[in-house]
């Protein structure tokens, strides 16, 4: 078996796969989000990260409004080629609420995670 060759991911019938976004350097878990096949061509093309917007219905680089990019170290592939994992080094907060994460509280609502920016100064 040639674990060399490219893999080619498997969008599924609706064009999209989660991508989990994680920190290079520490492990720390930053955000879930989509990716379409344009979104990957231009994460590999440019070296920062860019997602689908479902809500927005459009491609979207990470930190283009806020400042906050990813930078991507490295694309991985899961077992089944349907889902991606992004490792970057991000540049403040991954969370649109101005948290570092996305997985800032528990589920009983206990803040964990770092608020480094303020959003209402970021996306007034």
């Amino acid at each position: 078996m040639d674990d060399s060759a490219a893999v080619d991911v498997d969008f599924g019938e609706s064009g999209l796969v989660p991508a989990v976004a994680q920190d290079a350097e520490n492990g720390e878990v930053l955000m879930l989000a989509y990716v379409s096949p344009e979104a990957l061509a231009r994460t590999r093309e440019t070296g920062r990260a860019h997602y689908y917007s479902r809500s927005r219905d459009e491609l979207w680089e990470k930190g283009a409004t806020s400042g906050h990019v990813q930078s991507v170290a490295e694309v991985r592939v899961d077992c089944d080629a349907d889902t991606l994992l992004y490792l970057v080094d991000q540049e403040g907060g991954a969370c649109h609420t101005g948290h570092r994460s996305c997985f800032y509280r528990t589920i009983e609502g206990e803040t964990v995670g770092e608020r480094v920016f303020d959003p209402d100064t970021v996306y007034e």
